[in-house]
Parts: structure tokens; C-alpha cells; sequence
């Protein structure tokens, strides 16, 4: 009866994320129209190659750009999840507080995530171009948009501005879970703030911070859009893999851009698991610890 209900669940699944993932796999296996035949003409229809897409993405040029896109994406989210952290839950704490105009400021904090990755792109670009308001603010002249690591600095600003009121408002919701008991026995205690907020605040928020964390980075290691609009494709200072993903498949190398998906896909397969291993949700384990102690319940009821 449960696969029964479960079914049309596992169907859509199948078909929206089984699908394409397998599809695309077998796609990494293949070349189009790569070769000339006898008589001149490009060769029609798919060849398998088997792992030659994913060879010759680590020889030559190649390799170059597939590990400075690798770099990118791996700094670009090391950084902006740790400050998009830090920020969000000063913003929760914020939010959380009662004081007169709260609902403006709860409502003005979510505007950045409510804006659209490309208009936030096209902003941030008009901020900082070279007669901008970044520049004018700094009193210095600093080519942001161009080839260096201030695009990688205007990058994680962007992205950090925007994402940041995620985090808050998810760690919001975890605050709002706290009994006030709980910090009132603790005053009682004699707890100063910051006690309070290292021994009893984080401690029950851990879950939803856990959470807002792990989806951010999900998303920034998937990052295409805002440096696509802010800087510009095909700028090695933050290419991600996504572009040169999207790079190949715009040149019709559509079982490159297979591998390089397929890559990246693993990559954050990996960094997803780490993640929950190292924190210790071990949800394989703890499953198999319910079956048996449900089994060792039923054996005792039968004697």
C-alpha cells in the first residue's frame, strides 16, 4: 500500500530529475558531428567516444580552464556562504527584535531577494562601473567590471547583498521557535547576552541554520547568472563551471558540455554529503537503527 501511494511521487520524480540526469550521462558518452567523412562534409549523428569527453577535459588548454573555473566556483562559495551566514543571522536577530517600524524593516531586508538575478546584475553593474557610485564613494578609481580579482570582489558583493535575507529568513523562523522560557531561565542563571546567544541560541537554531547553509550552497556552486550579468561570459576571473558548461553547448559540443555537467553534478553530490556526514546526520544509519529496534520490538512482543 505505501509503494502504492508513493508511486506517482517516484513517477514525477523519475521523469523530472531520474530522466534527465541519465540522459544527460549518456550524453557525456557521445560527440556530434565532430568529424569530416571522405568526401568533406561534417559527419551527422552521434559517436561514442565512451570517456574521451571526460579525458580531454583535464589535457592541454582545457585543463587550464577547467581548473581555474573549478577554483572559481569553489572560492566564490567558501566565501559567500560564510558572510552570507555572519550577515543573515545578524539580520534574524534584527528582525527578531521588537521595536516600533519593525515590519519596515523586516519588509526592507527581503528586498534584495526579491529582485530578479539579472536586474540585481545589471545594478550592481551600473554601481560599478568606472564612473559609478562604487568609485565615487572610494574616492578611487577601480575597474571592477574588467578581467581581475576586483570582478571576484564585485562578484561576492553582488551575490552576498542579494542572498544574504535567505539566510535571515530562514534563521528567523528557527527564533521564532525558541520558547522565551528558555532565555529567561537563562538570564536567571545568570548568562550574559553573548552566553546566551553561543550556549542557547544557536544551539536550537542549528537545525534551520543547517539548512539555510546547505541550500546556499547548492546554489552558489550552480552560480551562472549574476557574474554572466554583472562581469560578462568567458572572463577567466570568474568563470564557473556552469559557463563552461553553457560555452560548449552554445558550440554545439553538447556531449563536452555533458561531462563538464556531469562533473560538476558530482561535485556537488560530494560536497552535499560531506556536509551532512561531517555534521552527523547520518540519515542511512539512523533508518537502519529504526528498522532494528522496530524488529527487536516486534520479536518481544511475540514472547
Amino acid at each position: 500500500m505505501a509503494a502504492l501511494l508513493l508511486s506517482p511521487t517516484l513517477l514525477v520524480l523519475a521523469m523530472v530529475v531520474g530522466y534527465p540526469v541519465v540522459a544527460g550521462l549518456r550524453e557525456s558518452l557521445y560527440t556530434r558531428g565532430s568529424g569530416l567523412d571522405a568526401d568533406g562534409f561534417v559527419v551527422q549523428g552521434n559517436k561514442f567516444v565512451g570517456l574521451d569527453n571526460y579525458t580531454s577535459i583535464f589535457q592541454g588548454d582545457r585543463a587550464d580552464a577547467f581548473w581555474n573555473a573549478f577554483t572559481n566556483t569553489t572560492f566564490f562559495t567558501l566565501t559567500t556562504v560564510t558572510l552570507e551566514t555572519v550577515i543573515g543571522v545578524g539580520m534574524a536577530l534584527i528582525m527578531q527584535q521588537a521595536f516600533r517600524g519593525r515590519s519596515v524593516v523586516r519588509a526592507s531586508i527581503l528586498v534584495p531577494w526579491a529582485i530578479p538575478t539579472a536586474i540585481s546584475g545589471l545594478l550592481w553593474r551600473w554601481i560599478f562601473q568606472a564612473d559609478g557610485a562604487a568609485n565615487a564613494v572610494l574616492g578611487h578609481q577601480v575597474l571592477w567590471t574588467a578581467d581581475g580579482f576586483p570582478a571576484k570582489l564585485a562578484v561576492i558583493i553582488a551575490e552576498v547583498w542579494k542572498t544574504s535575507p535567505f539566510i535571515g529568513l530562514l534563521v528567523l523562523a528557527g527564533l521564532q521557535m525558541i520558547p522565551r522560557e528558555v532565555h529567561e531561565a537563562a538570564k536567571v542563571d545568570g548568562a550574559s547576552t553573548l552566553q546566551r546567544f553561543a550556549f542557547v541560541t544557536l544551539p536550537l537554531i542549528r537545525p534551520a541554520l543547517l539548512v539555510a547553509i546547505l541550500f546556499r550552497m547548492l546554489d552558489v556552486l550552480r552560480m551562472f547568472d549574476l557574474p554572466a550579468v554583472l562581469i560578462g561570459v568567458n572572463q577567466k576571473s570568474v568563470e564557473t563551471l556552469t559557463m563552461l558548461a553553457w560555452f560548449e553547448a552554445t558550440n554545439l559540443r553538447y556531449g563536452s558540455a555533458a561531462a563538464y555537467a556531469t562533473l560538476l553534478f558530482a561535485y556537488i553530490a560530494l560536497i552535499a554529503y560531506l556536509f551532512v556526514k561531517l555534521l552527523g546526520a547520518d540519515i542511512i544509519g539512523e533508518a537502519r537503527q529504526a528498522r532494528e529496534q522496530a524488529r527487536g520490538a516486534r520479536k518481544a512482543a511475540k514472547r
